[in-house]
């Protein structure tokens, strides 16, 4: 088994299993993936709300539907053989959310989109320019505090102040609906960019695995696909910058909490991101969850509670401290997909979520939602 690509732990996740209509859901065991679908645990909604999510997974009864190795491979290709399964998104009723601006990095980026109004030739020289003038190191600030309202406060009198950085160093967190439940895409999937854009980037996440009761008990990897143009002109557009087709991936497993891997693991875990173009362009970063502004605790906190409740649960992604700035076309440029990139997100505790860039109108339709589940799931007897 790669364990590059798989990693040790309980692992939870769906699949297309050859002979099956609905999704199975499967784990992993000794290098082989197992199908644990059951009656009343048919889905990872069902497993995620039990409270005993990892222990049903290492217990529950299963059948080996092939190796690792090869569902992998066959996962990667994007064209799919008939006759292996290929991995899904590792969720399915949970709603899919994310919140932003909770680095430091990812928050001066935010401000360079804003006042470029979404014109990447501006960004290098206003990233310059907002350095300079702000010269406070932003990452020491918590978000809320006393120092943090006094910062504000001097910005706003400078007149660079901006609602990214209200939402950086402010006292709310930017919690934001991603995408639809069972539209999330997997492992070896295509990722989608809206064709209006032609200034964007992957955004490497975690993601973490949230009950109904605000529970968290799992943790995935996440790409919060981002059209920076779009963002750029108006925050106002974020659902149309962020919610498109195939534009939530997550994957490869939910890694569920055991007692070995916990949220202190995912605390300090260091998010790697490399970009292989078909132009031969490569583009590697790392995303330190160390230096997160606001911890993952909060963040779910401010998505789920008295205020809003998620009767599945959710999918929260927590963030991303890199925002490319590498030229790719020239200088000054700065950095945005091209179609038929390869985008690789990983962490050792993780694994690897590996997905190909595409249009959001070329990428495979979402066409199964809940509906389709839930009639395919009792006609197989399974509810």
């Amino acid at each position: 088994m790669d364990a590059t690509i798989i990693p040790d732990g309980v692992l939870l996740g769906r699949a297309k299993v050859p002979g099956f209509i609905e999704p199975r859901v499967v784990t992993v065991r000794d290098g082989q993936v197992f199908d644990i679908t059951a009656k009343g645990m048919a889905t990872v909604r069902d497993i995620a709300e039990s409270g005993r999510a990892a222990e049903h997974v290492r217990s529950a009864s299963g059948k080996s539907v092939g190796a690792v190795d090869a569902i992998i491979e066959n996962s990667r290709t994007g064209q799919t053989s008939k006759n292996l399964p290929a991995l899904l998104s590792p969720i399915d009723l949970q709603a899919i959310k994310a919140s932003g601006v909770t680095f430091v990095v990812s928050l001066l980026e935010r401000v360079i989109e804003e006042q470029a109004r979404g014109d990447k030739s501006r960004a290098d020289a206003l990233r310059t320019e907002i350095l300079d003038l702000i010269g406070t190191d932003l990452s020491q600030l918590v978000p809320g505090s006393e120092p943090a309202m006094k910062v504000k406060a001097a910005l706003i009198e400078k007149g660079v102040w901006s609602q990214y950085l209200e939402v950086g160093i402010g006292p709310d967190a930017e919690i934001f609906t991603k995408s639809q439940p069972m539209s999330s895409v997997g492992f070896g999937a295509e990722v989608g960019l809206h064709p209006i854009s032609s200034w964007n980037n992957p955004e490497p996440e975690v993601a973490l695995l949230v009950t109904s009761k605000g529970e968290i008990v799992g943790a995935t990897l996440g790409n919060d696909v981002n059209l920076r143009d779009v963002e750029g002109r108006s925050a106002l557009l974020l659902g149309k910058a962020k919610d498109n087709n195939a534009s939530a991936a997550l994957g490869p497993f939910v890694r569920l909490f055991d007692g070995e891997f916990t949220l202190e693991t995912v605390k300090n875990s260091e998010i790697a991101l490399r970009v292989e173009g078909t132009d031969g362009f490569v583009l590697e970063g790392a995303s330190n969850m160390a230096q997160i502004s606001r911890t993952p605790e909060s963040l779910v906190a401010a998505t789920i509670g008295s205020h809003h409740q998620y009767p599945d649960g959710l999918v929260l992604y927590l963030g991303t401290m890199f925002a490319p700035v590498k030229d790719r076309d020239g200088v000054g440029k700065g950095f945005t997909h091209k179609i038929g990139d390869t985008v690789s997100i990983s962490t050792p505790s993780l694994g690897t979520l590996t997905n190909t860039v595409n249009l959001s109108t070329k990428c495979p339709p979402w066409t199964y939602g809940t509906s389709h589940l839930l009639r395919d799931l009792a006609r197989a007897d399974l509810l």
